[in-house]
């Protein structure tokens, strides 16, 4: 007996049962070690064997604990350290080496263990064998069914049995048993795979398509059109194998181990003769896999085979994909016909939604309306740029229908909130016990009446909750039981039982649904929703986007009508610029905007320091509770022509190129926000050759070539261009009466095709001496807000303000000059005196004015 010639798992078992013997205290290593250890295997190589002859490998297995527990146990100093292999043991595997030559192995593999153990009647393990039903020439015959026929010739030969098994997921089997998802149209990408399948040579489709289009649905299509029989008569009885290549590379340690795998599916799927077709989902990572110094790589093995017409196969991939891999190889591509799967429509989706809508509804136990699945279709096509239909509409509708599920089995809020309070009023009333005056006597009484009331209603709510979950649970029941019936039909038809087809489609199925339908009956009030509706799906992309998509809550309403009037507070003396974005903001918000352009784009002019800025600031806070949410692009920084890159991000080949741009990234992590281009004359002309789509299109294509979405932002653009006739003007000037000459400066500096494309062009007024005064009251309002920890309030009588906006004011700088001012005769001596610890936590400080200068006294 020569241990070289034994395969690797043949070698593992031998050390496996040594291992046993030691375990056990066994002097030696017996067949019932050996056969112990083969039948412990996790893989089940020997038990699946065992079974395919006939036997019973539980049986074996309690035959063979007797005829261990009758061996002798040796320990403490007698004992061995190491068992060696007893003289039946050695006969076993010198019969199991003549088996495997007399076979045409050059290696011995674990069957012929198993088949030499089967053989040796007089040894315990030959009688367990014989006694859970196992001959040796049931042996040969399972033997040869599981590999094929096929030599031993390496010492890895058993990872070829059975390849297809490890390596490959029964496409057809999975559809039989109803555990593909329906596929809905596509009828025209499956006839043209077909058609393909059906040629004599190069015989191989390739679906190419983005991601998310449902290009592994097509394959699961012609899986559910070969297990109904509905494919034509070349195609039926196919089987559609799914290849792992996860599984088919992992664990491939050595040098050929991968090929050899690879080897094994490819002989199966030829030893088939056409009766298998091979999917090949994401085929890229095929190409170079298992590819080492001198090896080939798995594309090249699959070559000849394609070629010959011995391998149908089915591939899918991406575009980019496909061109980055499969194109460079032409030798490789042009075994391959490929099949473009473009974006379905939005009704298309709706139509793919609705045909998923039953497998959704039973998996969340909640229902699902149509108009849920309308809004999924739309919204997602409208909000989620960067993903493909049906992909993203499907996960809207499955994450919608999970956040109701999980309102369903968990408290609801009001039973929450009453338990809180009962918990609460029971530490009180442990408190109040121990108390003897009469008030805490008298609360104790109150507080128990008001406790029992509480947990009655808590008892009542409950039990309602309770009744409620327990009826959406008995209604998903009957949900699944009609799946299932629906399932069992179709096998049924399938198979050509029609006794069991007529018993289920004129018994069962109507009864589950009469079921159904009495179980479906909408309880008034009801504590909790089962339902999916277009709200929900709203919320989802809001939380997904950070659009606003959900319907406008009252509060809102109001709100944006008063949009002048909250704005004016923090932007004074500009009611015309306040008012123009106020009503962009309606606009979009009310779904009257053109949905492929910005919210709105404004070019602001005016002298410095008169609110521009602060507009854009305040504009962000109004539509998301903080003026941090835009991005600021100081045009300043981009007076040189090669700056452009960085709007957009650098080309590919230089510096950066991954990064991307300071626009493009910022727009499309938040979609919807505020873009702020300040200073923008300062830019290059170039420069706005960019921001010509965006104004117009709404969108841009960054460096990396992936096209972002701009139609939810609000773009603004600052200049001073002209600010001179602004800053010049008289006391009670109009603005108008210098817009002409404004206007010509800006028409000099800026192409006519950039200005045509902005919604408005705003003029700035220069403040005057009036507005002054609520300047003053903001400027010392955020004074206020840093001293809001100390808990010291500002008392400013209209004298101080009055001086304030006097000192500050300066009719060419604007609003600057008066923050200037506030900082230098307000903040400056209140840092002095809280340093000092004159001013303590909590007091008033009171701000008047005498003799030219402010006077600051402290209560």
């Amino acid at each position: 007996m020569n241990l070289e010639k034994f395969t690797d798992r043949a070698k593992g078992f031998i050390q496996s049962a040594q291992t046993g013997a030691i375990r056990m205290n066994h002097q030696r290593i017996t067949p019932e070690h050996l056969l112990k250890a083969l039948l412990e295997d996790k893989e089940g190589m020997a038990a699946g064997l065992i079974q395919r002859a006939g036997g019973n490998p539980q049986f074996a297995t309690q035959e063979l604990d007797k005829a261990l527990a009758k061996i002798p146990a040796v320990s403490g100093g007698g004992a061995q350290q190491t068992p060696g292999l007893d003289n039946d043991a050695v006969r076993i595997l010198d019969q199991a080496e003549q088996l495997a030559t007399k076979a045409g192995d050059s290696y011995v593999p674990v069957q012929r263990i198993v088949q030499a153990l089967a053989l040796a009647a007089n040894t315990p393990a030959g009688q367990a064998l014989k006694a859970a039903n196992v001959t040796p020439q049931a042996l040969e015959t399972a033997i040869q069914d599981v590999t094929g026929g096929r030599a031993a010739h390496s010492a890895g030969a058993e990872e070829s049995y059975d390849a297809l098994g490890k390596y490959a997921r029964d496409l057809t089997q999975a559809a039989r048993d109803g555990k593909l998802d329906p596929v809905i149209g596509r009828d025209e990408e499956i006839r043209r795979t077909v058609q393909i399948l059906a040629r004599r040579t190069k015989n191989n489709p390739v679906l190419i398509g983005d991601p998310g289009v449902g290009k592994t649905a097509i394959a699961e299509g012609l899986a559910l059109r070969i297990a109904n029989g509905d494919v034509p008569d070349s195609l039926k009885g196919r089987k559609l194998m799914a290849l792992d290549m996860g599984a088919l590379i992992a664990g491939a340690k050595y040098r050929g181990e991968f090929e050899e795998r690879l080897k094994a599916v490819l002989d199966e799927v030829k030893g088939a003769e056409g009766d298998i077709i091979l999917f090949i989902d994401e085929m890229h990572t095929l190409i170079g896999a298992g590819k080492s110094e001198g090896a080939m790589d798995a594309g090249n093995l699959l070559k000849p085979a394609l070629a010959r017409g011995e391998l149908h196969c089915i591939g899918a991939t991406t575009l980019d994909e496909y061109q980055k891999y499969v194109e460079k190889d032409a030798a490789l591509q042009r075994r391959f016909q490929p099949v473009f799967v473009g974006e379905p429509t939005v009704e298309d989706t709706i139509s793919i939604l609705r045909g998923l809508k039953d497998r959704y509804e039973l998996h969340h136990g909640v229902r699902i309306t149509d108009g849920a699945i309308v809004a999924a279709a739309t919204l997602s096509n409208r909000y989620i740029s960067d993903r493909f239909l049906p992909d993203k509409a499907i996960d809207l509708m499955d994450e919608a229908a999970s956040r109701i599920r999980m309102e369903v089995e968990s408290k609801p809020e009001e039973i929450e909130g009453l338990d809180r309070r009962i918990i609460q009023l029971k530490i009180e009333e442990s408190a109040l016990g121990k108390e003897t005056d009469q008030a805490s006597k008298d609360r104790l009484v109150a507080l128990r009446e008001e406790l029992a009331n509480l947990e009655q209603r808590s008892s009542e709510l409950t039990t309602r909750w309770q009744n409620e979950r327990d009826k959406i649970a008995a209604e998903s029941k009957v949900k699944e039981e009609l799946d299932q019936a629906r399932m069992e039909l179709d096998q049924a038809q399938r198979s050509g039982d029609l006794g069991r087809a007529g018993e289920l489609s004129y018994g069962r199925i109507p009864e589950l649904e009469k079921q159904l339908a009495d179980a479906q009956g909408q309880t008034s009030n009801a504590l909790l929703r089962e339902e999916v509706t277009e709200d929900d799906i709203a919320a989802v992309v809001s939380r997904w986007t950070g659009v606003p998509v959900d319907r406008m809550m009252e509060g809102e309403r109001e709100k944006l009508l008063k949009m002048e009037d909250m704005l004016g507070k923090r932007v004074i003396g500009q009611r015309d610029a306040v008012v123009a974005v106020s009503k962009a903001v309606r606009r979009a918000r009310a779904g009257l905007q053109d949905p492929n352009r910005p919210l709105g784009s404004f070019l602001f002019l005016g002298p410095t320091g008169v609110g521009k800025t602060e507009l854009t600031k305040a504009l962000a806070e109004f539509l998301f509770d903080d003026d941090t949410a835009m991005v600021r692009i100081d045009m300043s920084e981009f007076m040189e022509k090669h700056a452009v890159a960085r709007l957009i991000g650098a080309p590919p080949g230089y510096v950066g190129y991954e990064e991307g741009g300071v626009l493009t990234e910022a727009v499309r992590r938040r979609p919807y926000q505020v873009v702020l281009f300040d200073e923008v004359e300062k830019a290059h002309n170039d420069v706005f050759n960019v921001l010509l789509q965006v104004l117009d299109d709404g969108r841009l294509t960054d460096g990396q070539g992936r096209v972002v979405d701009f139609s939810n932002t609000l773009i603004i653009l600052t200049s001073n261009l002209g600010s001179q006739y602004l800053a010049n003007l008289e006391e009670g000037q109009d603005v108008e009466s210098v817009e002409p000459q404004v206007m010509d400066v800006v028409r000099s500096h800026f192409r006519p095709e950039f200005l045509n494309r902005l919604d408005e062009i705003i003029l700035f007024h220069r403040l005057g001496a009036e507005h002054m005064g609520p300047i003053v009251d903001i400027q010392v309002a955020r004074v206020q807000k840093l001293l809001k920890d100390r808990k010291i309030t500002l008392d400013l009588t209209d004298a101080a303000e009055r001086w304030l906006g006097r000192v500050g004011y300066d009719p060419v700088y604007g609003a600057r000059p008066l923050k200037r001012a506030v900082q230098r005769y307000l903040q400056d001596p209140l840092a002095e005196r809280l340093l000092a610890g004159e001013i303590p936590d909590g007091s008033t400080v009171h701000i008047d004015e005498g003799d030219g200068a402010l006077n600051i006294t402290v209560n």
